[in-house]
């Protein structure tokens, strides 16, 4: 038996989810998210891992966890909490709403309140030569000072107001509303870590009163007054000095839409000027050079109707002199950058991108351009973190049939076997093996899929199929999944096909064009090769097969059901029904308008790839999935679709999470998740009674 086999063991798992690496590296600071106290939530924590393989130490604990570490020069840490301050009475005062900055001294003791917004921190950063931080936060429009702003909430509060204005083309992202409030970046310099804690028990500006910072803690200056929604959702950082900032900004870039540039800040004026932008493009996760000089980024040119666009790696000097595109580091490389960092020297960009399956670490000069693969196994990286000594990258390796692990990897022998280090999650065994399979499609493209596979599969114990779908649709499968884990499936015996159709990345830009525009093209025809592929294997039963998807894979799901009756069933988790309705209702109607054009005036499209215009000829039983609080794709097209084909007399059935949104993340509605999915599988594809989980 492994934790695949119990659901109760599987949520308790913990989830190493990112890394920073100390001044002298040393340790790693790690985010870890694990079952809380209460089993109804997660918490996330900080934990020390040991660079030279000691045992990792848990740092932080609070009712509330802690998240986004970040170290100062001094090595003290800096993490975002909601645990209660100074303001805390002698009786335990409850942990307040919002989550404040905190910094945990270099040589241990108790962390201590650096600043408390009072409309949240929402991230930090870090100088990497100075005791400099910056940090975002929320505030209204016209407040200066956290008095103010303090002020203007409890007077909403007050007034039993929760009202949103809007007057930009973006409202929502994914879970969350954007406002009332808008994000700003507040500077700041860290206390002495050192030093003894001035401020006594009881003292220290609460919400509402004057002041910016805990005692000690310094001023935190506001380097973007009333910056509308431009920071939403932005990447940022400091030079090593401490002097400049850098941010991403968006800005109008035509009707209903907007475009990320890069904006340089500085500290001392707070004046800002733009770095990197220009009119179709969006430039992410700007990074300044070690030496102070240059920014790095990734450059996404804008899809377009005709075609999906580019993305690059992009240098460009803090002087501006390379121009509004910057610098194309990547101008020959056929793959799409995910995260980059600087070099310990400057010299490089490491940077990881999906690639046949994979998701490698790469190198690219930063003066010529010359790209050069790191690792070379079947793995996917991602937090990564040079080594200070420029020795090694620091990284979370995960893959398809292994948990994200904190590695090391030794530039001395690139392409090398990583060092894995000791990790809270320990070493999880999964209940099976993964093969790669590939398959013709019908345009002569190859598709390539990975295979997870009970250990006795075989011609004499042959495997039930789930065909699983990924989201995206621009993505692919090549690493660990919490959400779509196939292991729990393989666990009860099936086995699990993931496979990589035109759209999905890591294969070349042509490959992505081959769905663009045409979901119901080349997308569907591929799955069906590769279905076609997998099941006249001896080891797989053709007889007993269903298919899955979230996201896009949900709309797969949708399409299929309305295009094939190969399958006993279909699970729909986050599926698209009416395109022409989610053009208007998802938080990203731009996406439509560049792939699909405009319902109104371009119907083709739509026509063309609706899944709902195919409900008649749906004779698969589908179970449906749907949070209300999803707005990519929002909760209105499970209910379309749950009415349309309910009024039909089909036979389905509509899982809906009220308070949970594109993805199902509290345990308990994982569990009933999984639970009802396998119930609904078993049912159809074992000939099982249908059994309702008990706690629906």
């Amino acid at each position: 038996m492994t934790r695949f086999h119990d659901l109760d063991d599987y949520v308790r798992i913990p989830a190493v989810t990112s890394l920073a690496v100390s001044p002298d590296g040393s340790w790693l600071a790690a985010s870890v998210q694990s079952l809380g106290p209460e089993p109804k939530k997660y918490l996330s924590s900080i934990w020390r891992i040991d660079t030279e393989g000691g045992p990792p130490v848990r740092l932080t604990r609070s009712t509330e966890g802690e998240a986004g570490p970040e170290f100062l020069p001094d090595g003290s840490l800096l993490f975002i909490s909601k645990r209660p301050g100074h303001t805390a009475k002698a009786n335990g005062e409850a942990p307040g709403d919002k989550p404040a900055l905190w910094l945990l001294p270099a040589g241990g003791g108790e962390a201590r309140r650096v600043t408390a917004p009072p409309g949240g921190a929402a991230g930090v950063a870090a100088a990497r030569g100075a005791q400099a931080f910056l940090v975002a936060a929320a505030a209204f429009d016209g407040t200066d000072g956290y008095a103010a702003d303090a002020s203007r909430r409890k007077a909403r509060t007050d007034a039993g107001v929760s009202a949103i204005l809007h007057q930009g083309p973006v409202v929502r992202f994914w879970d969350h509303d954007l406002g009332p409030d808008c994000v700003r970046l507040l500077a700041g310099r860290a206390p002495d870590a050192s030093a003894p804690d001035p401020a006594p028990a009881d003292s220290g500006p609460a919400d509402g009163e004057d002041g910016s910072s805990e005692p000690g803690a310094g001023e935190v200056r506001d380097l973007t007054p009333d910056p509308g929604r431009a920071l939403d959702e932005q990447g940022f950082g400091l030079s090593p000095d401490g002097a400049v900032a850098v941010t991403g900004w968006a800005a109008p870039d035509g009707p209903g839409a907007e475009r990320n540039e890069v904006v340089v800040i500085d500290v001392e004026s707070a004046q800002r000027r733009t770095l990197l932008g220009a009119p179709g493009y969006d430039f992410e996760t700007p990074e300044i050079s070690p030496d102070g000089t240059s920014v790095a980024a990734i450059r996404g040119e804008h899809d377009s109707y005709e075609r999906p666009g580019d993305v690059t790696i992009v240098a460009a000097r803090l002087d501006g002199s390379d121009g509004e595109l910057g610098r194309d580091l990547l101008a020959r490389f056929d793959r799409r950058p995910l995260q980059l960092r600087w070099s310990a020297d400057g010299a490089a960009v490491y940077f990881t991108t999906d690639d046949n399956g994979r998701r490698p670490i790469y190198a690219v000069a930063a003066d010529t351009g010359t790209v050069t693969k790191i690792t070379t196994d079947d793995a996917a990286y991602e937090s990564l973190c040079p080594a200070p000594d420029g020795r090694a990258i620091y990284a979370i390796r995960s893959a398809i049939a292994e948990l994200p692990t904190p590695v090391r990897i030794d530039l001395a022998e690139p392409g090398g076997e990583p060092v894995r280090l000791a990790s809270p999650a320990g070493v999880v065994e999964v209940p099976g093996r993964v093969e790669e399979v590939v398959a013709t499609a019908a345009d002569g493209a190859t598709v390539r899929a990975w295979l997870a596979l009970p250990h006795d599969a075989s011609a004499q114990s042959k495997a039930p199929l789930l065909l699983w779908v990924h989201g995206g649709p621009v993505m692919s499968w090549n690493a660990w999944s919490w959400r779509w884990n196939p292991w729990l499936m393989v666990a009860r015996g099936y086995a699990v096909l993931l496979p990589d159709p035109a759209l999905s990345t890591g294969y070349g830009q042509a490959f992505i064009a081959r769905g663009h525009g045409s979901w119901g093209g080349a997308p569907f025809t591929d799955v069906m090769a590769i279905t076609d592929a997998v099941v006249a294997r001896r080891d797989i039963d053709e007889s007993r097969t269903a298919m899955m998807g979230g996201s896009f894979g949900g709309y797969m799901a949708n399409w299929i059901a309305g295009n094939t009756d190969r399958f006993g069933a279909i699970v729909s988790h986050a599926g698209l029904w009416a395109l022409d309705q989610m053009f208007g209702t998802t938080d990203a109607p731009y996406y439509w308008r560049r792939h699909f054009g405009h319902p109104a005036t371009e119907p083709e499209r739509y026509a063309a790839n609706s899944p709902h215009l195919h409900a008649d000829a749906i004779v698969t039983p589908v179970l449906i999935i749907h949070g209300d609080r999803d707005y990519r794709v929002p909760i209105g097209e499970a209910l379309r679709m749950y009415a349309e084909l309910t009024g039909s007399g089909k036979d389905v059935k509509f899982l809906y999470f009220p308070d949970e949104n594109h993805w199902i993340l509290k345990p308990g509605d994982v569990k009933v998740w999984y639970q009802t999915v396998l119930a609904f599988l078993d049912e159809h594809l074992l000939g099982k009674e249908w059994q309702q989980p008990e706690l629906l």
